[in-house]
């Protein structure tokens, strides 16, 4: 694939920064939080939750990137 092919498929940087968790996501992630806060999480369970947080990670990057372009244009 060609860098401006590439490129045009990436989101712009409105899009980044309006990324927001799905009600379906947000719900997955306060059990969770309450299941480690009362009884502990299970190995598949902790699993996933280091996976949201790095997937937060990611979004969180993305998102100061993109603050970045928009204040640099």
């Amino acid at each position: 694939m060609s860098g401006a092919k590439l490129k045009s498929n990436l989101p712009s940087p409105e899009e980044i920064l309006a990324l927001k968790p799905s009600d379906a996501l947000k719900q997955n992630i306060a059990n969770l939080l309450e299941k480690n806060r009362t009884v502990g999480l299970t190995p598949e369970e902790e699993h996933l939750w280091r996976q949201y947080e790095y997937v937060e990670h990611l979004v969180r990057l993305a998102k100061s990137k993109a603050l970045l372009k928009l204040k640099e244009s």
